[in-house]
């Protein structure tokens, strides 16, 4: 048979992913991918430790960004990312910056992280107050916490799973349930932290219903990468991907400047602007909820 009238592939512009290794949900990165762009994943190597602060150490280690770069390199991808969010943000925005800058040395192209990815997709929907949803304990939710803050970010609300393994399984409808708890004291968006946990199909429901901007972690980290390379994310009616919809049918407000701070397009730059604090927070069922006046703090969940 004769196909030469086929003319091969489409060109192919590469984007490079630098994975955790218990990363689960590859098919789910490429759903906001365009056909001319193609994902070149690779792994970190495997260490015996369950989800927690130590693992997001190891995992983010230099030399371990270092040695998964210079095995994408062979495929020549046009931008490198690494997603994890916790592995990106457990160094604060200093941390953050210091693993760009060593992909970048190896690999010679633009380098991002989730955690970067996400104050820069905060800055494009306008947002300085988030409320926030993650399935990690208490303490690594604290460090995401902490880096929003030294960009200028703050957590108005929380919700969390204190789960240490096998985060790919959590059901939409406990990402909902979160949510819900999690969107109180007048956020500008909801933030769903950590690429192991499944969000694609629950945006558009919970922008829809909570009339506010949502952001997941490997949402945010594929529209950064593709918008390197001069491409665009697909996704069905995001309000990070298609400003019209931040006006559309959910029809919430448009935002406005917190505290007296401007909004910038990348808060980054606001990293020493702290945003001023609102107030102690209890835990209720990985809840963050106001404390009451003499009333003490509850415990994380288990």
């Amino acid at each position: 048979m004769d196909v030469s009238f086929l003319g091969g592939p489409e060109p192919q512009r590469g984007v490079g992913v630098v994975a955790p290794f218990d990363f689960a949900l590859d098919r789910e990165l490429w759903r906001w991918v365009p056909d001319s762009v193609s994902l070149h994943l690779t792994r970190t190597p495997f260490v015996p430790v369950e989800v927690s602060l130590d693992m997001a150490r190891l995992v983010s280690e230099h030399e371990t960004l270092r040695e998964a770069v210079q095995a994408l390199g062979a495929v020549e991808p046009r931008v490198v990312s690494y997603a994890c969010t916790s592995g990106s943000f457990v160094g604060g925005v200093t941390g953050e910056r210091g693993m760009c800058a060593a992909m970048r040395e190896v690999g010679e192209v633009p380098a991002l992280t989730t955690s970067g990815a996400l104050l820069q997709a905060l800055g494009e929907v306008g947002a300085r107050r988030v409320a926030v949803v993650t399935p990690y304990t208490k303490s690594v939710t604290d460090s995401l916490e902490s880096f929003l803050g030294e960009g200028g970010v703050h957590v108005t609300g929380r919700a969390y799973l204190g789960l240490t393994r096998h985060i790919w399984k959590v059901p939409y409808r406990d990402v909902v349930d979160m949510a819900r708890q999690a969107v109180v004291g007048g956020a500008d968006a909801l933030f769903i932290s950590c690429t192991n946990l499944p969000t694609y199909d629950v945006i558009p429901q919970l922008e829809a219903e909570l009339r506010m901007p949502v952001l997941s972690a490997n949402q945010v980290t594929m529209w950064s990468a593709l918008r390197a390379i001069g491409a665009e994310a697909v996704g069905p009616y995001q309000a990070l991907l298609d400003p019209a919809a931040r006006s559309g049918p959910a029809g919430w407000p448009a935002r406005t400047p917190h505290h007296g701070l401007p909004l910038v397009a990348d808060p980054l730059v606001a990293a020493e602007a702290a945003v001023a604090g609102a107030g102690d927070f209890e835990v209720v069922e990985g809840v963050e909820q106001p404390a009451l006046p003499d009333e003490p703090g509850g415990q994380p969940p288990v």
